[in-house]
């Protein structure tokens, strides 16, 4: 199932606050590449009839179908970069460029 860290959803709050788009859905897609990499894409949206709908953390979440599969085991996160940027992520065990976390 997909997941949202409680700093993801906080910023998620903040960018609907901020782009008009508060009581819209979170649309999530990937990609996946030859090379087992991934491509992620999301968005404010509204839901529509066949979506697959989830609630992480409080935020509505809607993907088609066929995301399902690859979003599946999949986390969202708000991190701070070594630069001092944050930036969303998405971590996945199934994306070539995952490592996972250092203990």
């Amino acid at each position: 199932m997909f997941k949202v860290t409680p700093a993801a959803a906080e910023q998620v709050r903040n960018a609907a606050k901020q782009g008009g788009t508060e009581g819209m859905a979170l649309r999530l897609a990937a990609q996946k590449h030859a090379d087992g990499t991934y491509d992620y894409r999301m968005g404010f949206d509204e839901a529509s009839e066949d979506d697959i709908r989830i609630t992480s953390e409080g935020i509505e979440i809607v993907m088609a179908p066929e995301f399902v599969p690859l979003l599946d085991n999949t986390t969202l996160d708000f991190v701070q970069l070594d630069d001092g940027d944050a930036q969303f992520v998405f971590i996945n065990p199934d994306d070539a460029n995952y490592t996972p976390p250092a203990n």
